[in-house]
């Protein structure tokens, strides 16, 4: 079945969606943005230096700036930072198609109210099905062509399938899923883990340390996604552990890198530059476990440190001194 898509952000991980979709020509595909000059750019120079340097964009691929060009899209991918996934649905929702699809494909929770991203795009948007792309790939390997397999998933199964069908590529694959729960999860609080074995990096604090944090992380992961409604099954897939394994050990990682300079010393604002998506779910995640009477240690640790009410090594002896107990 042929789909009209709209991918929504013209960033690296948008820009290269658009580009292994639009290669698999199965599609008609159009990657939207708001800045006028550099889609005109893009339209003429068929390169994205700033965001993926060197990568050639598809003849296929189609360009736009107005907000009315996701108007006749059946799929439609929102794939800007979390934190302006509402205010995006608020200026594109007034033109989607009645029966349009929407997917998230940022990695993170609400911080003002701690909702899920597909939860907060049922509120802005009750009349579109809402689905969430995740899993472990990084938009230059995506954009490049090298293999990458992630997750999809919609409140039903046959609405997940359709959605993989036609977003995977030959160098691209989606696994369906209707656990929407588990799969956005993951995909928020692997990156909090992944500052966490930055920070072990960069304080050269050894590798057994950094199993122990994909270990003990993962735990944590899968009592959270537990509570929450989500299936544990889906913490040990692409959006979970997948996701953390990559996440905590590249240093393509945002996350990852924000979490060596902290390890170091360094003075390193989150915000500033490329957004770290932990750094805003470390304290939202903490929050909401003590809400649930969860015990994540490893994420409040974390926040601890990034909001400066904890020290590294403090952060250490409280980890390796709780109390013993069973795996």
């Amino acid at each position: 079945m042929s789909e009209n898509i709209a991918v929504v952000g013209s960033g690296a991980f948008g820009t290269a969606l658009a580009a292994v979709i639009a290669l698999a020509g199965r599609s008609a595909v159009t990657l939207v943005g708001r800045n006028p000059s550099l889609i005109s750019d893009l339209k003429a120079e068929r390169l994205h230096d700033a965001a993926l340097p060197g990568i050639l964009l598809p003849d296929t691929l189609e360009f736009a700036a107005e907000a009315e060009a996701v108007a006749d899209a059946s799929i439609v991918l929102f794939a800007m930072p979390s934190q302006a996934q509402a205010d995006a649905a608020r200026q594109y929702g007034p033109y989607l198609s009645k029966d349009a699809i929407v997917v998230t494909c940022a990695k993170g929770i609400e911080r003002a109210t701690g909702n899920l991203l597909t939860d907060m795009l049922e509120r802005e948007l009750p009349d579109h099905a809402v689905a969430v792309l995740s899993g472990p790939g990084f938009a230059a390997d995506i954009a490049k062509g090298l293999p990458t397999a992630m997750a999809i998933a919609a409140a039903d199964l046959e609405t997940a399938e359709r959605l993989a069908q036609a977003i995977s590529g030959r160098t691209f694959r989606l696994y369906a899923s209707s656990d929407r729960i588990g799969v956005q999860l993951g995909g928020a609080l692997k990156n909090v883990l992944a500052i966490a074995c930055g920070i072990v990096e960069g304080g050269g604090i050894g590798d057994s340390a950094r199993a122990a944090l994909i270990a003990r992380g993962l735990a944590e992961m899968s009592r959270f996604v537990v509570a929450k409604g989500g299936q544990a099954d889906t913490v040990r897939g692409l959006s979970g552990l997948g996701d953390l394994v990559l996440t905590a050990t590249s240093h393509q990682s945002r996350n990852l890198r924000f979490g060596i300079a902290l390890g170091r010393g360094e003075k390193v604002d989150p915000l500033q530059g490329a957004l770290v998506e932990g750094a805003l779910a470390a304290s939202v995640a903490a929050r909401l476990a003590a809400e649930l009477g969860i015990s994540m240690p490893i994420t409040d640790a974390i926040s601890a440190i990034i909001d400066g009410k904890l020290d590294i090594s403090e952060a250490i002896e409280q980890l390796m001194t709780r109390p013993i107990t069973t795996e």
